[in-house]
């Protein structure tokens, strides 16, 4: 685990190579303005959370319609702002939508800096060239660190392992390294197109902070019948994450959250090899990670024009 720290709740590791102390466990932002979560219910999610000692906030540009943001921003006011590591998330390919999704977050969630900002579901493996087009995204965001209005970049994608070695691969051509980076980690990824196996080790070796989603799916890996919310949580604890995102959609699952932190301990490997054996036949073909499966969590795809227009020299090679 990366430089674990604890207090009576909470575990704390170091993120990557910013040196800075994260709360194992992040608080997951799309689930802030589901259906059944009322705003009043939101903003005591947050500050309870923030209070007993979670304090790694998760979101994105177009979670919700950017409510999820705003009920956020709602949250984090009357300083509680200053007790979290606030990071986002930013669709747009080219410079000119990312500035723009970026500035609309930051209206939205009241602040003046967003601690660190993700380019969002890198899915695609044209993604990393887009991004990294000297009208891409990045330039964007660069210019945003320099002003003031973000301290830290990553990147994250459900998709596969590969798009993940391939934006790193892009970035270190172009000179860039980034500080995080996103993917589901969970008992199920290990045995179908694995980003533990794949992509964590990379992380690792250069130092980028490991940020671990879909540890439950949704829900999802709980119907295979095979494991226990904890064990899904214990499992991606045991990752050398710096922090684990869960979705907390009532008291009762945040309660879930701090109980496998307080469980937790680190898992030899006879437990892990006995813990993905109960998973092995369910995960085989990626049935309970559909995110990798099919199109139904990609945001991106549905809504294409968030990502913004290819460059004009691009599109005039149709024509030419």
């Amino acid at each position: 685990m990366p430089g674990t720290t604890s207090n009576s709740e909470m575990l704390y590791r170091v993120l990557g190579s910013t040196g800075e102390k994260v709360s194992a466990i992040g608080l997951g932002g799309w689930h802030l303005a589901l259906k059944h979560v009322d705003e009043q219910l939101a903003i005591r999610i947050v500050r309870t959370a923030i209070d007993r000692g979670i304090t790694f906030m998760d979101n994105s540009w177009d979670y919700n319609g950017g409510v999820s943001e705003i009920r956020m921003g709602k949250a984090l006011r009357d300083r509680y702002r200053d007790k979290v590591f606030l990071m986002t998330k930013i669709d747009g390919r080219s410079k000119k939508v990312a500035a723009k999704q970026l500035d609309e977050s930051l209206q939205r969630l009241q602040v003046d800096c967003i601690d660190l900002v993700q380019h969002h579901e890198i899915l695609r493996h044209e993604d990393p060239h887009r991004v990294f087009d000297e009208e891409g995204a990045n330039a964007a965001l660069i210019e945003a660190r320099e002003a003031g209005k973000l301290r830290y970049i990553g990147f994250t994608g459900h998709k596969d392992p590969y798009v993940h070695l391939h934006m790193l691969e892009v970035a270190a051509a172009n000179g860039f390294k980034f500080d995080t980076a996103q993917m589901p980690l969970n008992v199920m990824d290990a045995h179908y197109r694995s980003f533990e196996k794949l992509v964590v080790p990379e992380l690792v070796k250069q130092n980028i902070g490991v940020l671990g989603m879909k540890s439950l799916a949704n829900g999802i890996i709980l119907r295979s019948n095979t494991v226990t919310p904890i064990e899904c949580l214990h499992y991606a604890l045991n990752l050398p994450t710096s922090v684990v995102i869960t979705g907390i959609d009532n008291m009762e699952i945040l309660e879930q959250a701090f109980e496998a932190v307080r469980t937790f301990q680190p898992m030899n490997d006879q437990q892990v090899r006995s813990l993905l054996a109960k998973t092995a036949e369910a995960a085989s073909r990626g049935k309970f990670e559909p995110f990798k499966t099919s199109s139904i969590f990609d945001s991106t795809a549905q809504n294409p024009d968030w990502l913004g227009e290819e460059p004009q020299r691009l599109q005039q090679l149709m024509s030419a």
